[in-house]
């Protein structure tokens, strides 16, 4: 597996529009997953391959001086707990550690409210990330925003 940093921006749109719609479960609300789409081709993006075939990507955005945020991030389903979604990780740490990052953030759904977002909160936790803070409306009342964090 190869972990690439993607600078052209219609490439960052085709990757994660290919990845994001086979993930109806976590991004099946088109609107959102457009706006998600449309955020990645401004943002860090790296992506996962197999051979020459991406299966998974992530985007990284700026929030401090100090910090990244995992803005999103994807696996195809038939690859997941392959070691694809850690070697983006892996590549997004080094990546921060190199620009003078100390901290990256993701948000997500809590645990408790859905059971493929209790599969993405433990993945978080055994990648390092320590939970800071549950925003109990900051989407809506049906989605209360998990706030995790991770030194590097």
């Amino acid at each position: 597996m190869d972990v690439c940093l993607i600078e052209d921006v219609k490439q960052k749109e085709t990757i994660a529009r290919a990845v994001l719609e086979q993930l109806e479960t976590w991004f099946g609300i088109e609107s959102s997953r457009e706006n998600y789409i449309e955020q990645t081709r401004n943002e860090i993006c790296f992506a996962v391959f197999e051979t020459d075939k991406p299966v998974g990507f992530i985007s990284l955005k700026k929030t401090s001086e100090v910090t990244l945020e995992v803005a999103v991030m994807g696996v195809y389903i038939d690859k997941q707990r392959k070691g694809y979604g850690h070697a983006l990780l892996q590549q997004a740490e080094i990546y921060a550690k190199n620009h003078g990052y100390k901290m990256l953030q993701v948000k997500t759904v809590a645990s408790g409210h859905y059971a493929s977002y209790d599969q993405t909160n433990l993945f978080y936790q055994k990648e390092g990330f320590l939970p800071v803070e549950i925003f109990p409306t900051l989407w809506d009342a049906h989605n209360p925003c998990q706030l995790y964090v991770k030194c590097i």
